[in-house]
């Protein structure tokens, strides 16, 4: 089944990360996809430790989309799109019970990752494999293949106030 997690408030990675868990706590195999992040953010060091779940690569550095020229640019969007194509591969070869896809909506908004090589995957992908996707704004043709769908909205959060992503809370 597919689950999308998105919206502007906190809690869509740590939904796919306890989704995860579970899952590799009942013995699934699980490939753990990042996207945007670094290998810095506070989860990855006990995801890389949890028995059936397979961490992908992340870079040490990464600006905010934001904060990157065009050639930073350029060059993270190769790396992800190498990042989720070898994933696509590893879930087709290797057997996985469950991909996670952490990020993949604001992947697709900042121009990464191709929206339609995420649908093709999505639509093609092995019927007992659980598909997870996080990010703020999913496409609408991606949303309609999902089985599960929760928003995650803010009502309130510290950054509104000028407080900065604490480091173990917000990454």
């Amino acid at each position: 089944m597919v689950h999308i997690y998105y919206g502007d408030g906190k809690g869509k990675t740590t939904a796919a990360i306890g989704l995860a868990v579970r899952a590799a706590g009942s013995r699934m195999k699980v490939l753990f996809v990042q996207f945007l992040k670094t290998e810095f953010s506070g989860e990855r060091h006990t995801l890389s430790h949890t028995e059936n779940i397979t961490l992908t690569f992340a870079p040490i550095e990464l600006k905010f989309t934001y904060d990157m020229n065009e050639s930073e640019k350029a060059h993270a969007s190769n790396l992800f799109r190498h990042i989720f194509d070898e994933s696509v591969t590893k879930v087709f070869t290797l057997k996985y019970d469950m991909i996670v896809l952490d990020e993949i909506f604001s992947a697709i908004e900042a121009g990464m990752i191709s929206e339609h090589d995420v649908y093709e995957f999505v639509s093609n992908a092995p019927k007992n494999l659980e598909v997870v996707m996080t990010g703020h704004n999913p496409p609408k043709r991606i949303m309609e293949l999902a089985d599960y769908i929760t928003e995650m909205k803010k009502i309130k959060h510290p950054y509104d106030k000028g407080t900065t992503a604490r480091f173990g809370i917000e990454f």
